[in-house]
C-alpha cells in the first residue's frame, strides 16, 4: 500500500485530481496545496476570491440542557456571550493550559452548539469533551458526513448571493444562518482564516462536489479560483492568525501565544485555568511576535532560530515569503524580554544571519 492509499480523503478529492491540483499530506489528509500557484491563488483572494476544501476539518455538535453550562467550564471563551447564531472563537486546553485545539463554536440553537475543530484534533477533541461531560449533554462526531468549503475574498458575498439567492447582509459578521435546498440541510458562517470577507459552507458530504462546481461556475465571472492549502497558509499568516501545531500547542499557552482576548478569566472556571492563572501571575516567559525580513533574503521557515545581540532567543513558528508584501515574514515564539515591538532580530537560515524587525499585528492591512 502507498503512503497516499492509507491518506483520508475528502468527498472533493476527485474533483481536485481531475483540475490538476498537487496534491499532500496534511494532517493525515490528502489535501490540495495548490491548482496553479500559490502567488496566483493568494493574490485571487486579496483581489477577488478563492474558494478553499475545508472538509479535513472536523464537526462535533454539542446539544442538551445542560451543553451551555458544560462548554462554558470547557473551552476558554465565555458562551454566555454567544446568542443563537452568533459564533465565537475558543480554545480547548490542556491540565497545563496548553492549547489541544483552537476552533470556533457556533451557537445553532438555545441549547446546541456546533464546533469547528483542528483536522488531526477531531478524535482528541472529541475524547476529552467526552472525558470532561457534565449533565444533560450530547456530543455527537459529524465530521465523516460533513463537508466544509471556505469562499472567501472581497468578491464572496455578490458569489453567495448568486448561488444561495438570499442577501448576504442577512448573515451578520460572526454569524451563522441555516439555509434549506433540495431537502438539505446548509450552514452558513460569515467567518474566515485570510483576513477578508468570507464565508464557511457546511452541508452534507454527499452535496460537496454539487456546491463546489456550482460557486465556482457562479465565481468565474467575479475572478473566483480554486485554492490550496499553501495560499490558505500565505493569507493566514500574513494577518498573523494561528495555526494549530505552529502558534498553538500542548506546550504553548493562550498567553503565550497572544490570545489573551479569548480567555475568559472572569467566569467560574474552565479546564486549564488554574495552570493560566498561575502563569499569568508569574510573568509570561515567551511571547508569539511577527517579524518582517529587512532585506530581500532567503524565505524564513518554521523551525529557524531567531537571535536578538548575539544570543539565542527562540524560534520561528511559521515563516515565507510575504506574496502581498514581497518580502520575508514570520511569527516566532521568543523570549518575553526581547519581544518588544521594534525591536531589531537576526534570523538563522542556513548558518547565515538575516536582518527583522518585530512589527505589530497584523504584518498585512489592507489598504483604505
Amino acid at each position: 500500500m502507498s503512503t497516499t492509499d492509507s491518506l483520508r480523503k475528502t468527498p472533493l478529492h476527485a474533483a481536485h485530481v481531475a483540475a490538476g491540483a498537487r496534491m499532500v499530506e496534511f494532517g493525515g489528509w490528502e489535501m490540495p496545496v495548490q491548482y496553479t500557484s500559490i502567488l496566483q491563488e493568494h493574490a485571487a483572494v486579496r483581489a477577488a476570491a478563492g474558494l478553499f476544501d475545508i472538509s479535513h476539518m472536523g464537526e462535533l455538535r454539542v446539544k442538551g440542557p445542560d451543553a451551555a453550562r458544560f462548554l462554558n467550564t470547557t473551552l476558554t471563551n465565555n458562551i454566555d456571550r454567544l446568542a443563537k447564531g452568533g459564533s465565537q472563537y475558543s480554545l480547548l486546553l490542556n491540565d497545563q493550559g496548553g492549547v489541544v485545539d483552537d476552533l470556533f463554536v457556533y451557537r445553532i440553537g438555545l441549547e446546541e452548539f456546533l464546533l469547528v475543530v483542528n483536522a488531526a484534533h477531531i478524535e482528541e477533541d472529541y475524547d476529552l469533551l467526552s472525558l470532561l461531560k457534565q449533565g444533560d449533554v450530547e456530543i455527537r462526531n459529524e465530521s465523516d458526513e460533513t463537508a466544509a468549503l471556505a469562499l472567501q475574498g472581497p468578491a464572496s458575498p455578490e458569489i453567495l448571493e448568486q448561488w444561495i439567492m438570499l442577501p448576504f447582509s442577512q448573515i451578520g459578521h460572526h454569524a451563522i444562518v441555516c439555509w434549506s435546498s433540495d431537502d438539505a440541510e446548509f450552514w452558513i458562517a460569515r467567518t474566515g482564516y485570510t483576513g477578508e470577507e468570507g464565508f464557511e459552507i457546511l452541508c452534507p458530504a454527499s452535496h460537496a462536489v454539487d456546491v463546489w462546481n456550482r460557486i465556482l461556475e457562479l465565481g468565474k465571472l467575479h475572478g473566483l479560483v480554486p485554492c490550496g492549502l499553501g495560499a490558505r497558509d500565505t493569507l493566514r499568516m500574513e494577518v498573523c492568525y494561528p495555526l494549530n501545531g505552529h502558534e498553538l500547542g500542548p506546550d504553548i499557552t493562550p498567553l503565550e501565544a497572544g490570545l489573551s482576548l479569548f480567555v475568559d478569566f472572569a467566569k467560574a472556571g474552565f479546564h486549564g485555568k488554574t495552570a493560566l492563572l498561575a502563569q499569568k501571575a508569574a510573568g509570561v516567559p515567551r511571547k508569539m511576535v511577527a517579524l518582517v525580513a529587512k532585506a530581500a533574503g532567503p524565505p524564513p521557515r518554521a523551525g529557524y532560530s531567531v537571535f536578538r545581540e548575539g544570543k539565542r532567543v527562540g524560534a520561528l513558528t511559521s515563516g515565507g515569503l510575504s506574496p502581498s508584501l514581497q518580502i520575508g515574514i514570520g511569527l516566532a515564539l521568543i523570549e518575553t524580554p526581547h519581544a518588544a515591538i521594534g525591536n531589531s532580530v537576526d534570523i538563522e537560515i542556513r548558518g547565515k544571519y538575516f536582518a527583522a524587525e518585530i512589527v505589530k499585528k497584523p504584518i498585512y492591512r489592507k489598504s483604505s
